[in-house]
């Protein structure tokens, strides 16, 4: 008999040429089991078949995308019997710019699912995301893969999914640092603007440093208005962030944004991250702009 105890059932969804795909060969080397298009109905009782008899694989991966006809509500009545078998289903979503997807398509030349004679590929997309949304907001984890290779897709996925995966029952926290030349990150939940902070860019000895450097960070926190910031904000977030676990959110993807996304984002990113992790929450953290900023 299986390990129950450590069974894992994982939905991988999101906007058709995302990478869904590339996503789910990702678990399969991984060491879990996957399947791909499954029928709602059928989900509950694979996924007791292999908690009872599968002793080989991590989990159970379920593709899911809008092929499946009975998709959304069936798959809603088909998570609540996983979770009266005590079943927690982890979802990892993937989304992309509207205009990278439209790209992708143009050169694979493949139709979309949605696509039709009076529904053009743009407003496929569009119908795409809206219908998918409610399954977006319940994700455990979000990629925006539109600046992703695919061996950046795999790399990502693999350390994201590994981090997230040791902490259970928890609110689960991504903190982006970026660069607002360069684009707001999509999957944000809550999206700060740190451009008011003192720019170290304009003292060219400190230029070349980064967020990550401690004269960097002192250059930006350790007077006002950034210590008085410094404080107000974790405060902020310690109030705000119980609120989320209370409301039955498992994941919050933090923003931190300034102008080039090298240094006043990534400080407080930093400065954010450890204090998150002090506290019990499981942190991943990523600098988007870093090396363009």
């Amino acid at each position: 008999m299986g390990d129950t105890r450590s069974f894992s059932v994982i939905v991988v969804s999101g906007l058709s040429g995302s990478g869904k795909s590339t996503a789910l060969k990702v678990f399969e080397d991984l060491g879990f089991f996957v399947v791909d298009g499954l029928p709602a109905s059928l989900t509950p009782k694979l996924v007791s078949l292999f908690r009872e008899q599968d002793s080989k694989h991590r989990g159970l991966v379920l593709g899911l995308d809008l092929r499946q006809m009975d998709f959304p509500e069936e798959w809603r009545k088909a998570f609540g019997e996983l979770k009266k078998q005590g079943v927690r289903t982890h979802i990892v979503f993937l989304e992309a710019r509207l205009s990278e997807l439209v790209r992708r398509y143009a050169t694979t030349r493949r139709p979309h699912p949605l696509e039709s004679r009076s529904l053009g590929l743009e407003q496929a997309l569009e119908t795409e995301k809206v219908l998918l949304d409610p399954l977006r907001k319940r994700a455990d984890l979000v990629i925006d893969t539109t600046n992703y290779s695919i061996h950046d897709l795999r790399r990502t996925l693999q350390e994201k999914w590994t981090s997230l995966e040791q902490e259970v029952g928890v609110l689960r926290v991504h903190i982006i640092s970026f660069g607002f030349k360069y684009g707001v990150p999509i999957e944000s939940d809550l999206l700060f603007d740190l451009r008011f902070l003192p720019n170290p860019y304009f003292d060219e000895n400190l230029r070349p440093l980064s967020g990550k450097d401690t004269i960097i960070a002192d250059y930006v926190l350790a007077n006002d208005p950034g210590a008085t910031f410094r404080s107000k904000f974790l405060d902020f977030l310690s109030y705000l962030l119980p609120l989320y676990l209370a409301e039955g959110r498992y994941r919050v993807t933090l923003a931190l944004g300034c102008t080039g996304g090298r240094h006043r984002s990534v400080a407080v990113a930093e400065l954010v991250c450890e204090a998150l992790r002090r506290t019990g929450y499981a942190v991943t953290l990523e600098h988007r702009h870093l090396e363009l900023g």
